[in-house]
């Protein structure tokens, strides 16, 4: 790992000051959103930011729209011209992404150097995926069929290096399990104190997502293992209900794939106060990108990205109040939560085990749900965290708002085999 990245600082400081988001579901399955198109479901995202940002569509100069897998899952490879239409953007000048599971975070800094560069002041960004289903490609793209492993998993081979490097990793359980067994071993954990540690952060997280009217799994767990004949639900997370997938990580820690949409507005700070009075300002991004034959990439990455983003603000660990981790690997909540410094090295085990990482505990972590609770719609999901930090950020979060106003906020997204980026947020009022 090379350490000699230095973050500039940007022409001009920029804020968020309007976000948007559709629930996250099932477009297979659920009868209500059946049949909705990609067009549209960024479409609801885009005008409900334009809304909450006070502005109309002509006001929009630009936008961009991230996809993690647009060919496969929507049968195109430029879906930002067949959704202009569905938000008033027809002629607006648009850029297509594809970052993987951190197209969402990138979506972000995209729109922030837009703005930072001084060619727009006014930016909407977001990110769309459908990933329960896919074209069957007999019929209009509006009617799917399933996404199935045996699609998905064949098609995740094209983003490594299929010349020396190995198959995610090696599989998707070597993959998965990598950075968990790292830290076992590093802190002499047993395999039932990391199935502990997992299953009570999978517990807690499913608590703020029964909070969150948007979220895919809302079920508590006391409810299901009541449900399911257990009167212990500890009992139950332990049981063939909450099956192991690989050696570490059971079905509760695994990310629930969904459809879903989510959308920011950015200006320059200086005129924010123009449109909200609740600004958020993107203080800055973080950037690493390490390819799946590195061992243990993810923590090296998140360290890296993280190093970046502390230089560039002046802040520390200590700064923060609240973090959004992208965990599709259940256990890189609180691994990555640790690397960043926001638990202390070693410890971040016991502050999940304890319930600490809830909403309403002291060291709050994915306030939504996280991808194994409030669902993971791939490119959507780290945009759908924006959306989260900026309510919380204002206070609008309900039930689940975390007892301590956050005036620092970290996001660390992962994906695509695999970019990092690590962005810090501040409330300006």
């Amino acid at each position: 790992m090379v350490h000699n990245v230095k973050v500039g600082k940007n022409m001009r400081s920029v804020s968020i000051v309007g976000v948007g988001a559709t629930p996250f579901f099932n477009g297979i399955t659920n009868p209500q959103y059946k049949g909705l198109t990609n067009g549209e479901l960024f479409g609801y995202a885009a005008l409900d930011a334009m809304k909450d940002a006070h502005v109309e569509p002509r006001d929009v100069q630009y936008f961009f729209h991230g996809s993690a897998n647009p060919h496969v899952l929507n049968g195109c490879i430029t879906p930002n011209l067949q959704v202009a239409d569905w938000f008033g953007m027809r002629g607006k000048g648009s850029i297509s992404h594809s970052e993987g599971c951190c197209t969402g975070y990138i979506a972000l800094e995209e729109a922030v150097f837009a703005v930072a560069s001084g060619a727009y002041d006014v930016v909407l960004t977001g990110c769309s995926e459908q990933g329960t289903g896919m074209p069957d490609g007999n019929t209009p793209d509006h009617m799917r069929t399933a996404l199935t492993t045996e699609v998905l998993f064949p098609d995740l081979d094209s983003i490594f290096d299929r010349a020396y490097g190995r198959y995610l990793g090696g599989g998707p359980g070597m993959n998965h399990d990598d950075w968990i067994n790292y830290y076992a071993k590093e802190n002499n954990l047993t395999a039932d104190q990391i199935d502990d540690v997992l299953n009570h952060q999978a517990y807690h997280f499913r608590r703020a997502a029964e909070l969150c009217p948007r979220a895919i799994r809302r079920t508590p767990y006391d409810k299901l293992a009541k449900d399911a004949g257990y009167d212990d639900v500890w009992e139950y997370m332990k049981s063939p209900h909450n099956p192991k997938m690989t050696q570490y990580l059971r079905t509760s820690s695994d990310s629930c794939v969904a459809d879903g949409a989510a959308c920011c507005i950015v200006v320059p700070t200086e005129i924010a106060y123009q449109f909200t009075d609740k600004p958020i300002e993107v203080l800055a991004t973080g950037a690493s990108v390490l390819d799946a034959i590195v061992p243990h990439l993810e923590k090296k990455a998140t360290a890296e990205a993280a190093r970046q983003a502390y230089e560039a603000t002046g802040l520390t660990p200590d700064d923060i109040d609240l973090v959004f981790v992208n965990d599709f690997i259940g256990s890189s909540a609180f691994l990555a939560a640790e690397e960043i410094g926001y638990l202390p090295k070693g410890e971040g085990w016991k502050y999940a085990l304890d319930g600490r990482l809830a909403y309403d505990g002291d060291k709050p972590v994915n306030t939504n749900g996280g991808r194994t609770s409030y669902g993971h719609a791939f490119a959507a999901s780290g945009m759908a965290d924006v959306f989260e930090a900026v309510t919380q950020m204002r206070g609008e979060a309900g039930e689940r708002q975390v007892k301590k106003m956050p005036k620092h906020v970290f996001l660390r997204g992962f994906g695509g085999a695999q970019n990092v980026r690590a962005t810090i947020l501040r409330a300006n009022f």
